[in-house]
């Protein structure tokens, strides 16, 4: 890879736009994941066997995408072979189990915090990798969209913590810097769509050895998935968590990432965090309180303050 990442977002509007548009997507169908896979959860499924289902439907479902995207270009895959397997490993499979790993042994709302600061982390590797040295105004959205993250996943009331859980977060927080680096590299040739066919296909081998030697606990049920407006089979959540938090959501992902570059749409991915709590009122019953609507609008003003910066910071 020649570069880690190309933080240059389009300069044409309509290109701005559709990237905020495919943004907002992005984080929409990330947030539905959770909200889904509870209703497998409670009925017996193990996280593992949830996510490695998840991620081997989506490379299903993109693989004839990915073959169209390349046009018979298989020799972009050999020459990036190196990036595709770090996105796989990190971005895809890494982030995942990682944070299972995380919350497994602290609360969801910490460790969804230490994640959710991979937006940080980009701007330090722009920073000190390519001098591209935030605005004041990329720094104060920054702070403005972590409070409201911090309202959003309610830790005002206090958290359990464990060091164990902690590192985890961080190794999920990687993967997931990972992500948004190795997704705006414009230079590689490789179609947004080709390196989330490919990535998933990568991630889902990772993931099936891991379970295959027992790291990653796999349980699973076909007992129907209980939400708040009633019961599906437990092959429809299942085939929703594929198809919609997955293949759409990392497809959207990459591509509003080469259209506003890494920085931006880091932060543009903490929508997920407030798509979450508005679907887990919607399917399971979780209704917001003050403080997590309080939060989702300081996540929006946050983003919307890094954006008018980051036009500030010369590419």
């Amino acid at each position: 890879m020649t570069q880690i990442a190309n933080d240059t977002p389009t300069a044409a509007p309509v290109g701005v736009s559709g990237g905020v548009l495919l943004a907002a997507l992005s984080a929409m169908t990330f947030g539905l994941s959770g909200p889904l896979a509870t209703g497998l959860l409670d009925n017996g499924w193990s996280p593992g066997a949830i996510v490695l289902t998840r991620i081997a439907v989506a490379a299903l479902v993109l693989s004839p995408f990915t073959v169209v995207a390349l046009r018979g270009k298989w020799r972009l895959l050999r020459g990036r072979a190196t990036q595709i397997l770090m996105y796989g490993v990190l971005a895809v499979a890494g982030a995942q189990f990682c944070y299972f790993s995380a919350v497994a042994q602290m609360d969801v709302g910490p460790a969804l915090l230490i994640e959710y600061t991979a937006p940080a982390a980009v701007v330090v590797w722009l920073w000190v990798r390519f001098g591209q040295r935030p605005s004041r105004l990329t720094v104060l959205g920054a702070l403005v969209a972590a409070t409201g993250l911090v309202l959003v996943l309610d830790l005002i009331s206090g958290a359990d913590l464990a060091w164990s859980g902690v590192a985890w977060a961080f190794a999920a927080m990687i993967g997931a810097t990972a992500y948004f680096l190795i997704s705006a590299d414009t230079e590689s040739g490789i179609p947004p769509l080709a390196l989330a066919g490919t990535g998933l296909v990568v991630g889902t081998v990772t993931l099936g050895l891991l379970a295959a030697i027992g790291v990653l606990p796999m349980h699973a049920t076909t007992a129907p998935a209980d939400y708040g407006f009633g019961s599906l089979p437990w092959w429809a959540p299942l085939l929703l968590l594929g198809v919609v938090t997955a293949a759409v959501a990392y497809a959207t992902g990459i591509a509003a990432i080469r259209l506003l570059g890494s920085r931006t749409a880091s932060f543009f991915a903490l929508l997920e965090v407030v798509f979450a709590v508005l679907f887990a009122w919607v399917l399971v019953d979780q209704f917001p309180g003050l403080p997590q609507l309080l939060g989702g609008l300081l996540i929006i003003a946050g983003i919307v303050a890094v954006r008018l910066g980051d036009r500030a910071v010369p590419a």
